[in-house]
C-alpha cells in the first residue's frame, strides 16, 4: 500500500452491540431544507404501537449519496439473486406534521 493510500484509509470501529443491528420493516423519511431524517421502525402485526429503533439524520448531499449507493447495491444484489419483488403497497396512516413519507 502506498503512503497516499494509507493516508486516505479510514479506520472504522463498531461495538458488539451496534454490530448486532436493529431490524426494521418500515422507514419514515422526512426532510427540511437542511436535512433528511430517516426513522427506522419495527412494526409488528397486531401491535397498536411501535417505536423508532434508529434515527439517522443526513445532509441533502449525503442523502443523495446514500440513495445512489442503495440503487447500486440493489442492482448488484439483483444481478446475483434475481429481481426483488415489491410487496403490495401498504397504507399506514402516519402523519407527523412533515412532508409525506414513503418507504
Amino acid at each position: 500500500m502506498s503512503d497516499q493510500q494509507a493516508a486516505n484509509q479510514l479506520n472504522i470501529e463498531i461495538s458488539e452491540e451496534m454490530a448486532e443491528g436493529q431490524y426494521a420493516n418500515l422507514a419514515i423519511i422526512t426532510h427540511s431544507h437542511a436535512e433528511f431524517v430517516l426513522d427506522f421502525v419495527n412494526v409488528m402485526p397486531g401491535t397498536p404501537k411501535s417505536k423508532v429503533k434508529s434515527r439517522i439524520i443526513l445532509t441533502p448531499q449525503h442523502a443523495k449519496r446514500l440513495m445512489k449507493a442503495m440503487v447500486d447495491n440493489v442492482q448488484k444484489f439483483e444481478a446475483v439473486n434475481g429481481v426483488i419483488k415489491d410487496l403490495e403497497e401498504v397504507q399506514i396512516p402516519l402523519q407527523f406534521g412533515g412532508p409525506t413519507a414513503q418507504a
